[in-house]
């Protein structure tokens, strides 16, 4: 079965140019549209949808609000934030409202559409290079920066887990992880699992905000230890 897009963005032009590329794909059919998130709750009541893809500044209501309500929805679909520089913050409240990742809106076409299939298989998608930017950018605004992380949370991981669990933090991939650790990409997918399992968090992408809220990770993608 293909995976079911709904695009959410205020501009059809950007929208149309969106349905193209994904029409063009055998593994992949936009089901629904939407002008704002108003529109794309409404939509998602009555239509199946796999992935959405989310704009963040949009009228009525806007994409993160529209995030954390389809995200608190039993059996919601994956929702894949786009943004732009100018728009940092809004990416990082998206990922809290509970996207899976985000993406920059003048993303290759190849790289959207990897996105989109890792999100469907369950993966989420934090791209290394624009993790490190972004993250880096927004971070000092984080309420609770520079505050000494959850040592009580933390206690559950085993030392392998906290090193691979900085990595993500970081923006590193599975297999960039990998590398850097001397470890196969099953082995380091193991860790990651058990990371997410002993701190009761959805995905990676959680990761990221746990690891830079606690102060875990420094603004410049380092460790703060």
């Amino acid at each position: 079965m293909p995976i079911r897009v709904m695009l959410v963005d205020d501009q059809v032009l950007l929208r149309t140019g969106f349905r193209m590329v994904l029409a063009a794909q055998p593994d992949m059919e936009v089901v629904a549209e939407a002008g704002d998130g108003a529109e794309a709750i409404e939509i998602l009541r009555s239509t199946a949808v796999d992935v959405v893809l989310m704009d963040v500044r949009m009228p009525r209501l806007d994409g993160v609000e529209a995030t954390s309500r389809i995200c608190a929805q039993s059996d919601p679909p994956k929702v894949l934030i786009l943004t732009t520089f100018d728009l940092d913050e809004y990416a990082f409240s998206g990922l809290k409202a509970g996207a899976s990742g985000f993406m920059l809106k003048d993303v290759p076409p190849a790289e959207l559409l990897g996105a989109i299939r890792s999100v469907h298989s369950g993966d989420a998608v934090v791209a290394p290079s624009t993790t490190r930017r972004l993250l880096d950018r927004f971070s000092p605004m984080l309420p609770s920066h520079g505050k000494e992380p959850e040592q009580k949370e933390l206690e559950r991981l085993t030392d392998r887990e906290r090193e691979v669990m900085l990595l993500v933090a970081q923006g590193l991939s599975n297999g960039e992880i990998a590398a850097r650790l001397v470890l196969s990409e099953a082995t380091v997918k193991t860790h990651v699992g058990r990371i997410l399992t002993k701190l009761g968090l959805r995905d990676r992408v959680q990761v990221v905000v746990l690891a830079y809220e606690s102060g875990l990770v420094r603004a410049g993608g380092g460790s703060a230890s």
